[in-house]
């Protein structure tokens, strides 16, 4: 699910690579919602999300024009910029790990199940379950996950963002998937367990069956 920069981020890039100050602020335009999107699901306030994906433009504008500006993947050079502060974030206040945010991740999941080409997850999906499956997985797991399904980021921005390589990102990709699928098949769909709450004969004659095998 390769998406290069279109031709007009293309143009944006070499006008930030070229010194055009102006081009910032349509990058802003264009990015922050995506780039908000992902921080928050890291942050428990809006307001810190806002504030750390603002200070991606301050670093994105200090670099118009220079050496250290995006050279290949505007979009990948932004969330590797907002990755980087938000792991400095989290650093500081002593929390290398967060929970996803359920709120930001109920806004982020349609993204995921209509961006799932591979169907690896088949037809699994049930929100709360997905939920909760995201949470167990690794923090790898859940960033490939979050750029290249949430975000839908290409495997080359992708691998520019987590600062691995393709074939890293590949696998990161098909592990998380597997396991993600492993932890949402081995549970119970929520409405099997309400039948299960609301019936409990069926528990007396699984018990049943158990003692009479």
């Amino acid at each position: 699910m390769n998406r290069p920069d279109h031709p007009p981020m293309l143009s944006l890039l070499e006008r930030i690579q070229q010194g055009d100050r102006d081009a910032v602020m349509e990058a802003y335009e264009v990015h922050f919602a995506d780039l908000y999107r992902f921080v928050r699901l890291r942050v428990p306030q809006a307001t810190l999300a806002e504030d750390i994906v603002s200070d991606v433009f301050v670093t994105l504008l200090e670099c118009v024009g220079k050496p250290n500006a995006p050279r290949s993947h505007l979009r990948g050079w932004l969330f590797k910029v907002a990755r980087t502060q938000l792991q400095a974030h989290l650093q500081s206040i002593g929390n290398a790990r967060i929970a996803l945010q359920w709120e930001s991740l109920e806004e982020w999941m349609p993204a995921m199940i209509e961006s799932n080409p591979e169907h690896l997850l088949g037809d699994v999906f049930d929100q709360q379950r997905l939920q909760h499956a995201l949470n167990m997985l690794n923090s790898d797991h859940q960033e490939v996950l979050l750029l290249r399904f949430g975000q839908q980021l290409s495997l080359q921005e992708t691998a520019e963002t987590v600062g691995k390589s393709i074939s890293a990102v590949k696998s990161i990709q098909f592990r998380a998937l597997q396991t993600l699928r492993q932890i949402m098949t081995s549970e119970p769909k929520a409405e099997d367990a309400s039948k299960s709450e609301d019936d409990p004969k069926a528990d007396v004659q699984a018990g049943s069956k158990g003692g009479a095998s």
